[in-house]
């Protein structure tokens, strides 16, 4: 009998490192830590009249935002699938990651602009209390980063709070600069430019996160595989004559998914090749989700339960490329050009 025309075949084996149980006591200790530290930092920003504190208060809201978005997302993953939502709600985690850039990327252009403001007019700044204020802050962030960093940072959704709190430490450190700068020179602008190096910070780390959560919600690739190097990969293998209908994308951080429509000599081991492309994709790629559906040349019509026990011609080069009239992506043959 054949596997869906000879081979729809699945591995749902998924490999994880730090447990989910870990991740949520570092994230909670994190969070614990930094509210704790965000009214005390606030009161001060506002006696100080310290604006890179008071930005770096408003980080350090998102960070534990973003900590109590990343649990929940955590929470939903986690549930089985069912109904309607065939991969369960695996991806609560990548909007979480969204979420934390698009605050980022927002956070940052509401302190540029405040930022600009105060060079043009700096306020009278108390240095000392900024610097004292800072340098503790540096020492709860460092804490925060160390607890995030013992949870599995694979999963977008901890690397995004993880992204929140150690550009939180950098602020910090650049807050302690213009403190000290205040404090010894007079040169009240410092802490409009210390708030800038946050800004440009939270930038980059906005970005990063809202582009790598839009590939995973645009069906991208997994960054570092080239769909067309792994079709031509897959197309070397014995007995594999066309490889098309490649999709490869991520149903979330650490889990990519294949699946593709592979033709074979007639008279080929349609179950073999199945096997062996799977040990290739598993052991090559990592990808242990793949859906594969292998079938001879020249047998779509055939139906379902009838296996071709013996060889038979196959259909000229210019047929084979109709296999699938409505074949998505390049078609993928044995030799130097394969697409």
């Amino acid at each position: 009998m054949t596997e869906h025309a000879h081979g729809q075949g699945h591995d749902h084996s998924h490999a994880h490192g730090v447990s989910a149980d870990a991740d949520r006591r570092w994230l909670r200790g994190a969070l614990i830590l930094l509210t704790s530290y965000l009214a005390i930092e606030v009161v001060i920003g506002v006696v100080a009249q310290s604006l890179a504190l008071i930005a770096d208060a408003a980080h350090m809201l998102t960070d534990a935002v973003s900590i109590v978005l990343a649990l929940i997302a955590m929470r939903l993953a986690a549930r089985p699938a069912r109904g309607g939502y065939t991969y369960g709600l695996k991806r609560a985690e990548i909007l979480s990651a969204q979420a934390n850039g698009i605050t980022l990327l927002l956070l940052s252009v509401w302190l540029g602009y405040e930022a600009v403001q105060r060079l043009i007019t700096p306020p009278a700044v108390t240095g000392g209390l900024v610097l004292i204020t800072a340098l503790a802050g540096v020492v709860i962030n460092l804490i925060c980063t160390w607890m995030l960093s013992r949870a599995n940072r694979s999963s977008l959704n901890v690397e995004g709070a993880y992204q929140h709190i150690l550009t939180d430490l950098f602020g910090f450190v650049a807050t302690a600069v213009s403190g000290l700068i205040v404090l010894t020179t007079g040169f009240r602008q410092a802490d409009a430019i210390a708030s800038l190096v946050v800004v440009a910070l939270m930038l980059r780390a906005g970005t990063s996160l809202v582009r790598e959560s839009g590939r995973i919600f645009l069906e991208a690739a997994p960054a570092g595989v080239d769909p067309d190097a792994l079709g031509d990969h897959l197309c070397a293998a014995d007995q594999v004559v066309e490889v098309h209908d490649l999709h490869i994308w991520q149903i979330t951080s650490g889990q990519p998914a294949l699946s593709a429509h592979i033709l074979v000599e007639p008279g080929g081991d349609c179950h073999k090749v199945r096997r062996s492309l799977q040990e290739l994709l598993s052991g090559e790629y990592g990808i242990t989700h793949a859906t594969l559906q292998v079938d001879h040349v020249g047998e779509q019509g055939a139906p379902d339960d009838v296996l071709t026990l013996g060889p038979r011609p196959g259909p000229a080069p210019e047929q084979q490329a109709e296999h699938c009239a409505d074949a998505h992506g390049p078609v993928h043959r044995p030799g130097p050009h394969t697409h």
